[in-house]
């Protein structure tokens, strides 16, 4: 390493354990992963590490919709996770899981030293509980009417009509999002961290150059407002780590998340013989960075600083905060099949091309990013085709044709080798900056010159031209000089070009030496690097994201408006049909909605398991008569969040409608759980 190397440990924010890598998460990501091979690549010791972020109620109930352990379900999300992040060459160092050893150990360690100091209290607070499913409910999974505007259907926290904030304690009509029962207040003692403590040191870490002058601003807001007591604790059930000596009381899945960072190093410096401390000590002379979206800047802004320095503990270098993604210019769509998740594209184009067009984007900001379609294939075809690779395929031919594969001894106009050569200070400080739109612009704007060079010399011409051999030998070497400074400019955005043009050169890139010549050197055949991307194969990428919405009914099958002699539709094969699976439920609680003209609660016994479905069925059947019955039920259906709460199966029914609707009740004998086969 060069004496000025740098101790440097950059981290992402934790993908969260319940659903897939989207390109919202890839931006992240690819914009934390250039920075650290950009490091790397000066020679820095430089460290990047992520994990899943496993716990918290929304893990919990999907691993019981899917009928499996909390773990089970962590462990297989986390190693798709890893395979995608891994597939679109971002390049961890660790991929850990906050559901660890080593992140229970720092959890209660951190929280036991602010405990002693005093920073930890208890009180007894209201929370809304619902009465079906014995569970205090996060705010997230209350729903009601919003106590601002009125809007109907609006989450426990916040509106998405008038953007008002409040409260789950304060939404009229509230309602369980989970079992759709209404919720009670009901009593429960918590811990609190107290962060108004430390308002004046956080005070002076915003302003001290740890995040953007924008974000700053915006948290000098919350300051106006008042920093309150943070709730830190959630009651059972729950998935997480329990508070030491706080039975059935369990960390916020925000203390631990974060945490997840140190445990992720920890675990990697176990297996590697790095010191840890170093790191993470108070007056350590590492650097510490965090790659965030804008949405989480309060958690990492104020309370992770917060609990950072309570415990005694460095608090980061710098929070580097951006935008979200938005694609045409609009917020993702599922049926627009704009919502594209990573392995989709990756089943249809190589991972390069998005980290350019991402990196043509990124600045230091926090402005949204929009990807356009349209403008990826040009930007892409013009820019890395057309211009990058084009200039080693122009003159990679003449070297291996007509000059025995090796380069010119003689560099053919000094001044334009040396242009390439002295930009690396301005785009070394605009990588660093993280102002990537900006270096991408100068390294294409030295393209531009490259490729104006090779035609104003013509080598396709002067190679026939007696006497002109030598030039021709001379220009098309200085051709390949360019490339390689380019490729090595890239190489942090673009690694497999790199390694490509490391491969086609007999050459080993680091960011000094494109300071060096390589004269008389023999190169290899030259093989295509890069490929144009096709509109088709984007279109191609859209169609297999869309999710068309109305395919689930709003209601089960059956509805009565669901049912006529329409044609037919579309034959599935049996392998389809197979997927389906058909249950026998017994009917142990059936309900009038309220506001529903066709809806009944139903909570069927699935043997062993109770599910609630709504299903439309008022019209034929009063819900006395329904209990104790049996009847059939998809049972692998998507569960549907409905604005009466989460229908988890569907019930089969009959019929032309109105009284005249029948469920289907099995043979005698039929046991809840058993298959219909």
């Amino acid at each position: 390493m060069p004496e000025s190397a740098r101790k440097i440990l950059v981290t992402s924010a934790l993908p969260y354990a319940n659903g897939s890598i989207h390109l919202g998460h890839l931006l992240e990501h690819i914009q934390t992963d250039i920075w650290t091979r950009f490091q790397r690549l000066r020679g820095h010791e430089c460290y990047a590490v992520c994990a899943d972020d496993a716990h918290g109620t929304p893990v919990m109930l999907k691993a019981q919709e899917l009928g499996i352990t909390p773990e089970q379900m962590v462990e297989q999300t986390r190693a798709e996770h890893h395979q995608d992040l891994s597939d679109f060459l971002v390049s961890y160092d660790n991929y850990y899981v906050t559901h660890s050893e080593e992140n229970r150990v720092l959890c209660e360690d951190i929280y036991n030293k602010l405990d002693a100091a005093g920073y930890i209290s208890k009180r007894t607070i209201n929370q809304l509980y619902d009465p079906q499913k014995e569970m205090f409910l996060p705010d997230r999974f209350v729903k009601g009417t919003c106590p601002s505007c009125g809007a109907e259907d609006q989450n426990g926290d916040s509106c998405d009509v008038c953007g008002a904030t409040y409260s789950p304690t304060e939404v009229k009509n509230p309602r369980s999002v989970v079992s759709g029962a209404e919720p009670v207040l009901k009593e429960s003692e918590h811990y609190f961290f107290d962060l108004p403590q430390f308002e004046d040191m956080l005070k002076g870490w915003i302003r001290s150059g740890a995040l953007q002058e924008e974000m700053a601003n915006k948290l000098e807001e919350w300051f106006e407002a008042g920093l309150q007591q943070w709730d830190i604790s959630r009651d059972a059930p729950y998935f997480g780590f329990e508070i030491p000596g706080a039975p059935n009381k369990f960390f916020y899945v925000w203390v631990d998340a974060p945490v997840g960072y140190m445990a992720s190093f920890m675990n990697y410096c176990n297996q590697h013989n790095i010191d840890f401390d170093s790191f993470w000590k108070q007056d350590s002379d590492a650097e510490l960075y965090h790659f965030i979206g804008k949405d989480i800047t309060y958690f990492h802004c104020l309370f992770w600083p917060a609990m950072l320095e309570g415990a005694g503990f460095r608090k980061p270098t710098g929070v580097n905060i951006h935008g979200f993604v938005t694609v045409n210019g609009a917020k993702m769509s599922k049926s627009r099949g704009t919502f594209i998740k990573a392995r989709t594209y990756l089943d249809h184009l190589q991972p390069e091309y998005l980290r350019y067009y991402f990196a043509s984007k990124l600045s230091d900001g926090v402005t949204d990013i929009d990807l356009n379609f349209e403008d990826f294939v040009q930007k892409v075809n013009a820019d890395l085709v057309g211009k990058v690779v084009n200039i080693a395929s122009r003159c990679a031919g003449f070297i291996t044709k007509r000059f025995d594969g090796t380069l010119s001894h003689n560099i053919v106009d000094a001044a334009l080798l040396e242009e390439f050569q002295q930009a690396e200070g301005k785009i070394a400080a605009l990588y660093e900056a993280r102002k990537y739109s900006a270096a991408v612009r100068e390294i294409m704007g030295l393209a531009d010159k490259a490729n104006q060079f090779i035609d104003a010399n013509a080598p396709w011409v002067t190679i026939k031209e007696e006497g002109k051999a030598a030039f021709t030998h001379d220009v098309c070497s200085l051709g390949i000089h360019l490339f390689r400074i380019l490729t090595i400019y890239l190489q942090p955005i673009l690694p497999v070009l790199a390694e490509k043009a490391e491969a086609f050169l007999n050459d080993t890139f680091t960011w000094e030496s494109m300071q060096e010549v390589l004269t008389g050197k023999p190169i290899n055949k030259f093989k295509a690097m890069m490929q144009r991307v096709e509109t088709k194969t984007v279109d191609a990428i859209v169609e297999a994201s869309k999710q068309n919405l109305q395919a689930t009914p709003a209601v089960p099958l059956s509805d009565n408006k669901h049912l006529s002699a329409d044609p037919i539709s579309d034959t599935i094969s049996f392998d389809e049909f197979a997927k389906v699976d058909l249950r026998i439920a017994k009917i142990v609680k059936a309900e009038h909605v309220e506001k529903a003209d066709k809806l009944l609660r139903l909570e069927l016994d699935v043997g062993g398991e109770t599910r609630q479905v709504f299903a439309g069925i008022k019209s034929a059947y009063a819900p006395e008569d329904l209990i104790g019955k049996h009847t059939v039920m998809v049972a692998n259906l998507a569960p549907r969040k409905m604005r009466f709460g989460l229908s988890e199966g569907m019930v089969l029914a009959a019929g032309p409608g109105g009284k005249d609707l029948f469920i289907l009740e099995p043979h005698e004998g039929a046991q809840p759980g058993m298959r219909v086969k």
